[in-house]
């Protein structure tokens, strides 16, 4: 990726400091959690104390979702609508399609 360009879209966001303290914790408690279950892998764990804590790490990247829709909507959404760019609801729509598979 250049320094202008930003993942699939190509579109960047400026976020608050707050709000990206808050994401990278998230993330970082998330990433804590994947490497703990690895670690319960590696020591043979019981196989139902693993998907517990897999559950847990999902629950998190859900939770981690769910903050970043709700900041999205709040700013980037509601700042196109504002400006007259409808076309962002239909991305709205297809990213709401692709989190819910």
């Amino acid at each position: 990726m250049s320094g202008n360009e930003c993942c699939c879209s190509g579109k960047k966001k400026d976020r608050s400091e707050t709000e990206y303290k808050d994401l990278v914790n998230r993330l970082n408690r998330i990433e804590g959690q994947i490497r703990g279950i690895k670690r319960m892998l590696d020591e043979d764990c019981y196989c139902t104390d693993i998907l517990v804590q897999v559950a847990a790490a999902n629950a998190a990247l859900n939770s981690f979702n769910k903050v970043l829709l709700g900041n999205h909507i709040r700013t980037c959404v509601a700042d196109d609508i504002r400006s007259g760019n409808d076309e962002v609801i239909d991305e709205l729509v297809a990213t709401l399609g692709k989190l819910m598979k």
